[in-house]
């Protein structure tokens, strides 16, 4: 099978297709992954390389609007590419091609700190090349599209104006002249932030986050001065094996003990529980304390562990002594959580546009009306910081004065 390859000034098939340029030193791969995306009319696959370096080349050439990249190639892997591509000033979406497996896991993360925007895992335990297929079309092509916003001419809608394809890593992503970005979802912001709820005790974080999200959640653990007086629990839709390396690295990056959740721990102040991967996290009561449970439910929002389900658990123990925090992210994964969280009189922070890879699941939130603040994820460890210490006070009265939430 031939790949085709369209030239970059081919101006008449390109329009309102995301081009693509396949990177895997496999033929099997490039095949399989080329098939995947051809099917969709959305997509055009421009063309190929078999390692890191000839991958320089053909985004010089092509100027494809999207890379899929495999992690280990000979002459110059994957991670290696990726460096040298944000290096030198490319900021066109990546999505890395891994293995389920340990050493898979930690390359992935190490090329998502190196710039990668995202991930998908090869195929496994797949009876037949349909499978295969069906399998890669299913990871790739949702997160494509949420990567590579089309453009729609006359769009208004409030959005701001983005540069298509940016990747907003370590600060505000640059605007571009011309067309709108449409994030994940087309949402429309509200015309003012919900107002801020009565003060209320916090007596834990929960926090969701997806595409783009590793990074995120590495800024926001490491921009903490200190542990947190309550605990953390997060949901980030990964698979097993990766969520387990996430928890270790986010461990070795800020004040906060980090780890993968494994169940029926009983929540402590300065820790942050990840949820693991397959595995939905929820709470419940023991004692005077909360304890975690694994579900093995089906699957909320298409995710397995779900944001909506950490959150609406949350409330169920705790009421609205809870601070809601989304990050970047595809989807709407804590849409409805947060409905439950402002209900119950908690508050929700959510990231801000500029500083999401995809504003999908923040995008979400605030267009529901239910964000109290949006902000860049530079501002949001400190904001999490000054909500948290201040509401000890608010409890601390609260218990003087014989009150408190049921």
């Amino acid at each position: 099978m031939s790949i085709r390859t369209t030239p970059p000034g081919d101006a008449g098939s390109r329009v309102g297709r995301i081009r693509v340029l396949v990177v895997d030193d496999s033929v099997v791969v490039r095949r399989l992954v080329t098939d995947a995306l051809s099917h969709d009319p959305a997509i055009e696959v421009i063309g190929s390389a078999a390692n890191g370096r000839l991958a320089l080349a053909k985004v010089a050439q092509l100027a494809p609007d999207l890379v899929t990249m495999d992690v280990e190639m000979p002459e110059m892997n994957g991670i290696e590419a990726v460096r040298e591509l944000r290096r030198t000033g490319h900021r066109i979406p990546i999505i890395m091609f891994s293995t389920l497996t340990e050493r898979g896991a930690e390359a992935t993360l190490d090329a998502l700190v190196a710039g990668a925007s995202d991930y998908v895992t090869k195929p496994s335990n797949t009876g037949s090349v349909q499978e295969s297929l069906a399998q890669v079309a299913a990871q790739l092509l949702p997160k494509i599209k949420a990567l590579v916003p089309r453009v729609r001419p006359g769009f208004a809608g409030g959005l701001r104006a983005t540069q298509p394809g940016a990747v907003p890593l370590h600060g505000a992503a640059p605007r571009a002249a011309g067309g709108l970005r449409v994030p994940d979802g087309a949402h429309r912001l509200p015309s003012a932030l919900r107002a801020e709820p009565a003060p209320h005790a916090v007596r834990a974080v929960i926090l969701g986050s997806s595409t783009g999200g590793p990074e995120a959640l590495s800024r926001f653990v490491a921009g903490l001065s200190a542990p947190l007086p309550v605990p953390v629990l997060i949901v980030q839709h990964m698979p097993p094996v990766f969520t387990r390396q996430l928890a270790a690295r986010l461990d070795r990056m800020g004040p906060s003990t980090v780890v993968e959740c494994a169940g029926d721990e009983e929540l402590a102040p300065g820790h942050v529980y990840v949820a693991p991967g397959d595995r939905h996290l929820e709470l419940r009561r023991s004692g005077a304390g909360v304890r975690t449970i694994l579900t093995d439910s089906p699957p909320v929002n298409f995710c397995r562990p779900s944001v909506d389900v950490l959150f609406r658990s949350a409330v169920s123990v705790l009421g609205g002594d809870l601070l809601a925090v989304v990050l970047t992210g595809m989807g709407a994964d804590g849409r409805t959580g947060c409905e439950g969280v402002v209900a119950a009189g908690g508050t929700v922070v959510v990231q801000d546009e500029a500083t999401s890879v995809v504003w999908g699941m923040p995008g979400a939130v605030a267009a529901a009306g239910l964000a109290h603040r949006v902000l860049p994820i530079a501002d949001v460890p400190h904001t999490v910081e000054a909500l948290v210490r201040g509401s000890l006070a608010i409890a601390r009265t609260t218990t003087s004065a014989g009150g408190g939430r049921p």
